[in-house]
């Protein structure tokens, strides 16, 4: 083995570990951004931001949704809150939209080499070297950049920090415009509070409250499904009898163990909040299936696979 081929294979297993741990970053510092960090209280004046990010991003957000929200309402369409918040999300998806295609013909780019991937896996399978470098050696002719799908994550991650002040920015006492905003079966899209968060689950759960778990947990849950199938369409389909190496193995465990701690964590956030990520995620569906087709899902769902 020749000191390139070693470094060019090292690049590639170095180029893998930092995508896995990338995604693991994006996880915690969601976390962190959406514990509770940072969030507007006491009484909130929006002609006077306390500073450059509620200037630039929280306040200006919470009043594109207040404009939106009165035009609905204008229109006499009921749950004018909910649907506000929706076409806020498709306008995002809209804005957003150069970028997500890069990454989905990224995507289709990696699911249309796996042939060639799983035959240098065959052929290489026993000499770690030459075999990440050959998939390095692939990648780079089809134009793949691994670390590519992870770019339209990170862009709206600011977003979704920006709209979750902006949740509570509105549903504070005194800008009083998402308390008690009803969306069909939800009761209030300003529930929960920063000051209730998860507390409320174990307090519905002594006192046999079901309908409110029911209602509240109900989002969460579409949440995880739809998040589940965008990461599960990213995916190439598998190929009977093909065995995944232990990264691909390690990349799925996570990719999953993501949407699942994303459910969890917006049982304490706002409704309104849960309802934008839940219809951001069918819109990725569609954009998704478009560009690249089914992928992965047919794993899940055979009749989805071509004849």
């Amino acid at each position: 083995m020749t000191p390139y081929r070693k470094i060019e294979g090292a690049k590639l297993s170095v180029n893998k570990k930092r995508r896995a741990w990338l995604l693991v970053a994006v996880l915690i510092v969601a976390t962190v951004i959406l514990s509770g960090c940072a969030i507007p209280q006491g009484t909130i004046d929006l002609n006077n931001p306390p500073g450059a990010w509620e200037r630039f991003i929280v306040y200006p957000l919470a009043q594109l949704l207040m404009a939106l929200h009165t035009f609905i309402d204008n229109l006499g369409v009921p749950y004018s809150w909910g649907w506000a918040i929706i076409v806020f999300t498709v306008l995002v998806k809209i804005v957003t939209l150069p970028l997500t295609l890069k990454q989905l013909q990224s995507t289709k780019a990696q699911q249309a080499v796996q042939p060639r991937l799983r035959e240098i896996q065959e052929k290489y399978g026993k000499d770690r070297q030459k075999l990440a470098e050959e998939q390095m050696k692939l990648y780079k002719e089809a134009g793949i950049n691994p670390m590519g799908g992870c770019l339209p994550l990170l862009v709206q991650l600011p977003i979704l920090w920006g709209l979750y002040q902006a949740l509570y920015v509105l549903a504070n006492p005194s800008i009083g415009e998402l308390q008690n905003a009803r969306f069909f079966w939800i009761p209030d899209l300003s529930f929960p509070s920063l000051q209730v968060g998860t507390s409320w689950i174990g307090e519905a759960f002594s006192a046999n409250n079901w309908g409110m778990l029911i209602t509240y947990f109900s989002l969460p849950v579409l949440m995880l499904l739809t998040q589940m199938l965008v990461q599960k369409m990213a995916q190439p389909a598998k190929v009977a009898g093909q065995q995944q190496d232990s990264q691909a193995r390690m990349m799925n465990q996570m990719m999953f163990f993501m949407p699942i701690m994303f459910a969890w964590i917006t049982l304490g956030l706002p409704s309104g909040l849960t309802l934008y990520w839940t219809v951001s995620n069918l819109l990725a569906v569609i954009q998704q299936y478009f560009v690249t087709g089914w992928g992965g899902l047919a794993d899940w769902f055979p009749f989805l696979r071509k004849g």
